[in-house]
């Protein structure tokens, strides 16, 4: 028999071999197999496990019975899990449960615990789990191993003797005090580093490998680790002291609702400025000294891959979760001003979305273009067929059409006279029209994942343990859908509904909206100006999607590009975009209570946020909303009169219709017409389009 089996050995196996053989019953009879996997009964047996053993022999013959004494087997003591480590250290802990979600047969819980001063959450199938998983996280903060062997100890491992300590993949930062489980799924352990490729800059350098990222559901290929092993025990702040000693954090800004406060620490590392946020300060403290060891010392302490940002295939300018959390600040942060500190009855929201504008390599000079919130979409019966009442209230959407009304301004800043286009975001382009300038980036921030194909797969933050979509196969994955008529949620579309008629819909049908994932995808291959602006100006794309929660890159990845990237004949300059997807290190908490019927709007320039109803697309007073139709039609219609005719991309004589307008960007069209054979021949469906007749307006009374 060797070491291990001898380990395994029940206490009453063990006694039995002992006594000589004595009192031997059938192979059954032996140590319970449960007690190898450390579940000791309370009276020391295991199973099904006699409680009885025979004396030694004697008296005539006969076997007398005793209740046995609980002795200790030879060998290792039984691995302790972590909530047992942790009472042991700091014994009297108290538990909380903060949230229960998910459906009734799949439940996820949220429990956590204070250790020191500060919070530790965990979440799991049931309570017990979560439990475990807090403890886990409280431990990580602050127990250390001198050595390699004392943390395979912890984990209840054996030394084999070929283990290499030197190695830089050790498995145990990952699995530490999991070692007790029986593992569900292997885990790999993913580095990434901060420019997606081999190497990182520790000056600061934020230029770019000229290698491309290859964009897939697959993850990168694993860049080259640090030259030392991940620190498995220690939080961001002690790692960083070590490395560094002496550092000062400083208290930059509070800020967020009551139950969702966020603070901003600082820390600066070798001259460089590092921020964190957090819903406290130690959390926030955290942050800054993982962004700064990520930065300078590449060292990546969440290795989940579901969480990592996928990186642009496009200019990427910005270190990606610096990016992300800059952005997520800026929009929590304007939405807060708008609202007065979140106290304004229209600060009532489910989900908030904004555009934040880039202009260069230093996200300080970030500036929020427009915010938004909503969730729902008209009711049919009050659709316009003059253009004056918004369709779909989806805060990302909202987001978008309020960029438009930036892009009109941009465009007239331009062709004001010479001293305002330098002013403006927009050049001239050699192939005509106009095009962005070099260094101007859009980021899109949404403070959940779009709904869709983006979000039905991933209805909870990834857990620990998740690894990559499952079943990534599956025939639902990456379906079209429609979100339900003045409700939430979407529905799968179906094989004959790619056409709505007026007045179908007018008697009853309902009013089918593609979901914000599928308008997503659009906007990756169509771009983000739509078809009127496309008479004026090159595609413009998305270089961010950044999501407050339920971020899993690959889903995210799935719906936003990676399910049409058969897409053929795209005509030129427009592309299948794949921009940076990120979640945010301080997911933001989910928004309680039943969602308002009601959507806000604000762009730059505005004096006040806009209010609609999203059951009737226009404002409580029966007002046309400034991002209906109409308005945007007669903005452009402005800037067509400005615009010298040599400088339009698509020749157009006079504007009437509105419809006729945009069917006059003819490449824009022909790229719509590929997205839509693309998600056909992929078997994902066929796009639903509104009735014609609500395009079949024009400006003249």
């Amino acid at each position: 028999m060797d070491l291990e089996d001898e380990e395994n050995l029940s206490p009453s196996s063990t006694e039995a071999k002992d006594s000589g053989g004595a009192g031997r019953g059938p192979p059954g009879d032996g140590g319970a197999p449960g007690l190898a996997e450390g579940c000791l009964l309370p009276n020391g047996g295991g199973g099904t496990a006699s409680r009885k053993r025979p004396l030694d022999e004697g008296s005539n013959g006969h076997a007398k019975f005793r209740l046995k004494k609980r002795r200790r087997a030879p060998g290792p003591a039984l691995p302790k899990n972590a909530l047992m480590q942790l009472n042991e250290i700091k014994p009297g802990l108290q538990y909380s449960l903060l949230s229960q979600t998910g459906p009734v047969h799949a439940p996820l819980f949220v429990m956590s615990v204070e250790v020191n001063g500060q919070v530790f959450e965990g979440s799991g199938p049931t309570k017990k789990k979560a439990k475990l998983h807090a403890a886990e996280k409280a431990l990580r903060s602050f127990v250390q191993f001198p050595n390699a062997s004392e943390a395979h100890l912890a984990m209840g491992r054996s030394l084999s003797t070929n283990t290499d300590f030197t190695s830089d993949q050790a498995d145990f930062p990952d699995t530490l005090f999991n070692g007790f489980e029986t593992p569900d799924r292997s885990e790999v352990p993913f580095y990434m580093g901060s420019n997606g490729d081999d190497s990182f800059s520790s000056s600061g350098d934020l230029s770019l490998s000229a290698s491309p990222v290859p964009a897939s559901l697959v993850q990168p290929p694993l860049p080259a680790l640090p030259p030392f092993p991940l620190p498995s025990g220690k939080n961001p702040v002690m790692i960083l002291n070590e490395l560094r000693p002496g550092l000062k954090y400083d208290f930059l800004s509070e800020s967020g609702e009551s139950h969702a406060k966020n603070f901003v620490m600082s820390v600066v590392v070798d001259g460089q400025f590092f921020e964190g946020s957090g819903r406290n300060k130690k959390l926030a403290k955290a942050r800054a000294a993982q962004s700064a060891l990520a930065t300078i010392f590449n060292l990546h302490l969440d290795q989940t891959p579901s969480r990592q940002p996928i990186l642009s295939e496009g200019l990427q300018l910005h270190l990606p979760q610096v990016l992300a959390d800059a952005v997520a600040r800026l929009v929590l942060d304007k939405f807060g001003d708008l609202t007065d500190n979140f106290s304004s009855p229209h600060a009532r929201r489910k989900v908030l979305a904004g555009i934040v504008m880039t202009t260069g390599t230093d996200v300080k000079d970030a500036k929020v273009i427009c915010v938004s919130t909503g969730t729902k979409c008209i009711n049919g019966e009050y659709m316009s067929d003059r253009g004056l009442a918004l369709n779909d209230c989806h805060a990302e959407i909202i987001s978008r059409r309020s960029l438009l009304r930036f892009l009109y301004t941009q465009l007239e800043l331009y062709l004001n006279n010479k001293d305002d286009q330098k002013k403006s975001i927009f050049q001239k382009s050699e192939r005509g029209g106009f095009k962005l300038k070099d260094s101007v980036q859009f980021h899109l921030y949404i403070s959940t994942s779009p709904c869709g194909d983006a979000r039905i797969f991933s209805p909870h933050e990834p857990i620990l343990e998740e690894p990559a979509d499952r079943h990534p196969n599956r025939k639902a994955r990456g379906q079209l859908r429609t979100k339900i008529e003045s409700g939430e949620g979407t529905i799968p579309v179906r094989s004959n509904a790619s056409i709505q008629t007026w007045d179908g819909v007018l008697q009853g049908e309902r009013l089918l909206t593609m979901s914000c994932s599928d308008k997503m995808a659009r906007w990756n291959v169509v771009g983000i100006q739509g078809s009127l602006l496309s008479i004026f100006v090159e595609p413009i794309y998305f270089s961010s999607i950044i999501l407050g929660s339920l971020y899993h890159g690959d889903h995210l990845s799935r719906a936003m590009y990676q399910r049409i990237s058969n897409i053929e004949d795209l005509p030129a300059l427009y592309t299948l975009n794949k921009p940076l997807l990120s979640g945010i290190s301080n997911t933001e908490a989910r928004q309680p209570g039943k969602a308002p019927n009601f959507s806000v709007n604000w762009t730059v320039g505005d004096t006040a946020v806009e209010v609609i109803n999203a059951t009737t697309g226009k404002d409580e007073l029966g007002r046309a909303s400034r991002l209906c139709k109409h308005a945007l039609y007669c903005r452009w219609m402005r800037v067509h009169g400005k615009v010298p005719s040599h400088l339009l991309r698509s020749r157009i004589t006079k504007p009437n219709m509105y419809h006729e307008s945009k069917l006059v960007a003819k490449e824009y069209q022909a790229a719509k017409a590929c997205l839509f054979r693309a998600f056909i021949k992929a078997g994902l469906g066929a796009w639903v389009e509104k009735p014609t007749e609500q395009d079949q307006f024009s400006l003249t009374p």
